[in-house]
């Protein structure tokens, strides 16, 4: 990705934001026009898809995946250039490189009651208040207000704040209009607000992951070597037709990206990815097998 002077300089503004508070919005962060667009093509699956089961997903919400496979205006959302560079600033001192971890609609009808204060990193056992190990991105399909169910984000919770206990201050309300983008961590606290409106509140979540976690939507399901074949080489490798090093996610021994070219399957030879530090201790290592000259 080309990183213009004008773009380090916002992604180091808004980083140090998020860093900071736990959260951010992005006003404008893309034209009106192409989130109208996605809302359209997601009109079929909003229509068709059953509320869900359980306090957490609610049952007066509807919840759907793979969106880069419903629609080609997902993939500018997935790939905005501002927010891939945020996203990697945090992230990159836990992980060789980033994933996606979900894209996800979202339709909060009247009536839903508030969603239960959570921290997304929750879905891993690792350690608290050490690392990120993810960030979250809320786009608005339609406004976004304190009375329809806005995402309430609690400022301060994040990192080590995820080990105290629950906050009494009242949470912020995102308003927000589409084209317009929440960043939140995964250690901040948050949750849909109740929609107390007679309308239905729609919106996109769109989730990054460190690298080497297994992420919430099975991201090879999603998009089979069928579907990403038709992804750029980018927007695959985000969905995980790319090694972590060392040689993680691999198919036999190779970055999984052979799949896309459309070889013949054939046996395949294991081929070392390894980080630099790595590949110089093996290195090492085997000269010293080496025998004698």
């Amino acid at each position: 990705m080309m990183i213009t002077a004008d773009l380090a300089a916002d992604i180091a503004a808004r980083a140090d934001e998020l860093s900071r508070t736990g959260f951010c919005i992005i006003p404008n962060a893309l034209p009106v026009q192409t989130i109208c667009e996605l809302d359209k093509d997601l009109e079929l699956p909003f229509s068709e898809t059953p509320f869900g089961e359980g306090g957490f997903y609610g049952t007066t919400t509807i919840r759907f995946g793979r969106l880069l496979a419903r629609s080609a205006h997902a993939a500018p959302l997935v790939q905005h250039r501002l927010i891939l560079g945020i996203v990697d600033r945090i992230l990159s001192p836990w992980c060789d490189c980033i994933q996606l971890n979900t894209t996800q609609a979202i339709a909060v009808h009247p009536g839903a009651p508030a969603q239960l204060p959570h921290r997304d990193q929750d879905m891993w056992r690792g350690p608290v208040g050490e690392i990120e190990y993810l960030v979250n991105v809320m786009w608005p399909l339609t406004p976004f207000t304190p009375e329809n169910g806005a995402t309430r984000v609690w400022p301060g919770t994040h990192g080590g704040a995820a080990l105290l206990p629950p906050p009494e201050e009242v949470p912020v309300a995102a308003a927000m209009q589409p084209g317009d983008a929440l960043l939140f961590l995964g250690s901040a606290l948050h949750g849909a607000g109740a929609n107390l409106t007679h309308e239905v509140r729609r919106g996109i979540v769109i989730g990054y992951a460190l690298g080497w976690l297994k992420p919430y939507e099975n991201q090879w399901l999603a998009y089979p070597p069928d579907v990403a074949r038709q992804f750029s080489p980018e927007l695959a490798a985000l969905v995980g037709y790319r090694q972590h090093r060392p040689n993680l996610g691999n198919y036999e021994g190779q970055c999984p990206s052979v799949l896309l070219a459309g070889a013949s399957e054939r046996p395949r030879g294991a081929i070392d990815a390894l980080r630099p530090d790595q590949k110089a201790l093996v290195d090492a290592y085997v000269a010293e097998q080496l025998p004698a000259s």
